[in-house]
């Protein structure tokens, strides 16, 4: 007699993404076509979800995108700052800075998009507190050099706005606006106006 034998398929469970996986895509999205973007269900099918694993971490689409917008702030300007606030020279800050920002390893930075988006409060609140800090940032560290408060003022915030307008460059004619090696004769280019003696 032949004795059967039963075997038990085993499929593995998904995997339940984490808070910040779902962030990170939302904020992929974002970059790429703003607020609009970011759509449960489309993420979903990009991450190889359900939505059940967005509703177990988000109550709904709003705290998804702040969740974004956060992610964003953490990444692009938290992360840079402590990077290159190690160095001890405010120059040499500077210079990496704007060699760093323009670089951007880990994709664009969604500032361009983000401004056509300014009507979005959540939009608007987090861009004025980003753009605050890089300007607060930059101007600090050119105060570091010896500049008037004024003028570090002022050229920080000319600095801040050459980057949004770098985006928006990018997005237009890259190879105008590089990102990565390409970029860094650009950068030096924008720190000698930083530094550019006045007259």
């Amino acid at each position: 007699m032949v004795r059967s034998v039963r075997y038990r398929i085993v499929v593995p469970a998904r995997q339940r993404l984490s808070r910040e996986a779902w962030a990170a895509a939302a904020l992929d999205a974002l970059a790429t076509g703003g607020v609009a973007a970011i759509a449960v269900e489309p993420l979903a099918a990009e991450l190889g979800t359900t939505k059940g694993s967005f509703y177990w971490h988000f109550s709904d689409r709003a705290e998804l995108v702040r969740a974004a917008l956060e992610l964003w702030e953490l990444e692009q300007t938290s992360a840079v700052i402590d990077r290159v606030g190690a160095l001890e020279d405010p120059r040499s800050r500077l210079r990496v800075l704007l060699t760093v920002v323009l670089n951007h390893h880990g994709g664009p930075d969604p500032v361009a998009q983000l401004f056509r988006d300014i009507g979005h409060p959540e939009v608007a609140a987090a861009v004025r507190r980003v753009t605050s800090r890089r300007i607060d940032f930059v101007a600090e560290e050119l105060r570091s050099t010896g500049m008037k408060r004024s003028e570090a003022r002022r050229r920080a915030a000319v600095a801040v706005a050459a980057y949004v307008g770098w985006w928006q460059l990018n997005a237009v004619v890259p190879e105008d606006a590089p990102v990565g090696r390409n970029a860094k004769e650009h950068a030096k280019v924008l720190w000698l106006i930083c530094e550019a003696a006045l007259t």
